[in-house]
């Protein structure tokens, strides 16, 4: 048994802000930022809201759009790693805030959460014990940048988004996936003991990221009997439009097929992936590739052939 995405919802911050904004107190400016990032504009989160709040409206309308009600929803996986607070976890909060009545989990792989709580939801919907699962990816980034540092201010931003996984009808839904970590390099990415900002090299970032996009990317597309020729839509991690270009080039992706949207959000980890999935024009039997990677380092990324209604 597969799965697919039969739901999706995003929530964003009212608050934008832009380049000109960040301009106004960095020793930076919107050319610089655009040509190295792709930036334009981010979100911020706003005093009344939390990692809990963005996560609660986005997978209320992922439920809705799914066309299911709280009650069908048979397991919750936020994935974040900006909690609003240490114990107990987002998901609680987020449970009891849609009203479920499941087990609720959190993901901490920083930005490839979202996939790694696409896949465990969908092997635990192939157990056949849970008929429909909600997994969310939010955070609010922005509550741990350094205001002052223009390394990291200008490239993350606040939002969530959430998708419905319900089984699939066969030969739809995921149709294969690659999960990884290399914990030898957690320090070019943290909040180390003790500080309170994100740590950023961000050079060896870069580096390690078009790689490790590129190689997860090919093992996926191995293990589902797939060339990149086949892809209808790439759905990569919202980082910096310098890496998903690099990465698009080496996996021979083209341009109009590759989802972007870090020009209006930035990078908003765990959230990245659902928030560029909601941008694409998908339509039932197209095939959509995620790749994500983020502080650990992990990387992920799974292919799905989309079947928007779950099997019957």
């Amino acid at each position: 048994m597969s799965a697919a995405i039969t739901g999706l919802g995003t929530a964003i911050p009212e608050r934008i802000i832009t380049n000109a904004d960040l301009e106004a107190y960095l020793d930076t400016s919107d050319e610089w930022i655009v040509e190295r990032t792709g930036i334009r504009e981010r979100r911020q989160a706003g005093p009344n809201d939390t990692t809990a709040s963005l996560a609660i409206a986005a997978g209320a309308a992922a439920i809705k759009d799914a066309g299911l009600v709280p009650d069908d929803i048979g397991l919750l996986i936020v994935a974040t790693a900006t909690p609003d607070q240490a114990l107990p976890a987002v998901s609680a909060f987020v449970q009891d805030g849609l009203g479920l009545h499941c087990g609720a989990f959190d993901v901490s792989a920083a930005c490839s959460g979202f996939a790694y709580g696409l896949v465990t939801a969908s092997s635990l919907l192939a157990g056949g014990t849970i008929k429909s699962a909600l997994v969310i990816g939010a955070e609010t980034l922005t509550r741990f940048i350094d205001p002052n540092d223009r390394s990291t201010r200008v490239l993350f931003g606040d939002g969530a988004g959430a998708v419905v996984v319900q089984p699939a009808p066969d030969g739809m839904g995921l149709l294969g996936w690659d999960l990884g970590c290399d914990g030898s390099a957690t320090h070019i990415l943290q909040i180390p003991p003790g500080k309170k900002w994100v740590e950023m090299d961000g050079r060896e970032v870069f580096r390690r990221a078009v790689r490790a996009v590129v190689d997860t990317s090919a093992r996926t597309l191995e293990r589902s009997g797939l060339t990149a020729a086949d892809i209808d839509w790439f759905v990569p991690h919202q980082a910096n439009q310098r890496i998903i270009d690099a990465a698009c080039d080496r996996l021979h992706i083209p341009a109009e097929r590759t989802i972007v949207n870090v020009d209006r959000f930035g990078n908003t980890s765990a959230a990245s992936i659902p928030l560029a999935l909601a941008d694409t024009p998908v339509k039932d039997g197209d095939v959509v590739l995620l790749a994500g990677f983020g502080a650990g380092m992990t990387w992920a990324s799974a292919a799905i052939r989309w079947q928007k209604e779950a099997q019957s």
